[in-house]
């Protein structure tokens, strides 16, 4: 049982990382590929804290509250920037935070990491195992996704998807676009940093190589697998990777076979998807949806 518990942890993990990418790259339009540096900060930050005796509650905001500030910051140098442009750049932050996790030994112990990080005290109330800490997620996973809910469907949210399908129309409306992208890029990055939090308390041990380049790859590939733009489309992402990798773990295959057959599958699944189902399977379900309504109809 304690397995699922695990998986069921991961899964909501995934889904506020791709809900969250999924705000600015697929409602908003910018191509940011620095999500897994929001997600390391927020687990470095929330693990310190707290080793450093800060309280859990305080830690889990601080996590989240960094990376957003860190990306208003990014966002004001480089969110001017176009497409493939942007994407250098915010990749090239990327780097930046993995190479400072790294070697800023005195703070984050290196390639040592951070070992023994305690399990959230919430009220006096300890969530050490797995079923406990599932619970946690999951509530915490279901007000966020409620509230990003409730901001993708107000006029804020209805002017991001504006930005993206044509900003000049957006800036002929009088709106102020880079403001729009700022905010909308900090909510991102506040998110991940909360799932990053959770990730730290969860697994207990953290290190520079959990939050490399290459695990981008994953929350990219269920963010467009589920659809970009459509706010089910991470929910179905992270259950179809989940249905599809999980059973490779139980493959009578050595790891280091184990880990590229992985990241060759993802390339794969991305190209696959941007060639023959470019809106994702969200997208799918919202057309289907669509022509059975109209078949009803007459």
């Amino acid at each position: 049982m304690n397995y699922f518990y695990h998986l069921a942890t991961l899964m909501c993990l995934y889904l506020l990382l791709a809900q969250s990418m999924n705000m600015y790259l697929g409602f908003t339009g910018i191509l940011a590929l620095c999500h897994i540096a929001f997600y390391g900060i927020g687990a470095y930050a929330s693990a310190l804290l707290v080793m450093h005796g800060a309280p859990f509650e305080l830690a889990f905001l601080a996590a989240g509250i960094l990376p957003a500030l860190l990306s208003i910051l990014l966002g004001l140098t480089s969110i001017r920037l176009k497409a493939d442009y942007l994407g250098i750049a915010t990749l090239g932050f990327a780097q930046i935070v993995s190479s400072i996790l790294q070697n800023w030994d005195s703070l984050t112990r290196g390639a040592l990491g951070l070992a023994g990080i305690p399990k959230p005290e919430i009220f006096g109330v300890t969530f050490a195992d797995k079923a406990s800490f599932f619970y946690l997620t999951a509530g915490i996973t279901a007000v966020l996704m409620f509230v990003m809910y409730r901001i993708l469907k107000s006029p804020f949210g209805r002017v991001l998807e504006t930005i993206r399908d044509d900003e000049v129309a957006a800036m002929s409306l009088g709106k102020n676009t880079v403001a729009y992208k700022l905010t909308a890029f900090g909510i991102g990055a506040l998110v991940a940093g909360f799932a990053g939090s959770l990730f730290a308390h969860f697994i207990t041990f953290i290190d520079p190589a959990s939050f490399v380049i290459n695990d981008l790859s994953l929350i990219l590939v269920i963010t467009v697998l589920g659809g970009l733009g459509t706010f089910r489309g991470p929910f179905l992402g992270v259950l179809a990777i989940m249905v599809f990798f999980e059973p490779l773990r139980f493959l009578p295959l050595p790891a280091e076979y184990l880990g590229p057959l992985r990241l060759w599958i993802y390339s794969l699944l991305f190209v696959l998807t941007l060639r023959f189902v470019p809106s994702g399977l969200g997208g799918l379900w919202k057309h289907r949806s669509r022509r059975g309504q109209q078949f009803t109809r007459y």
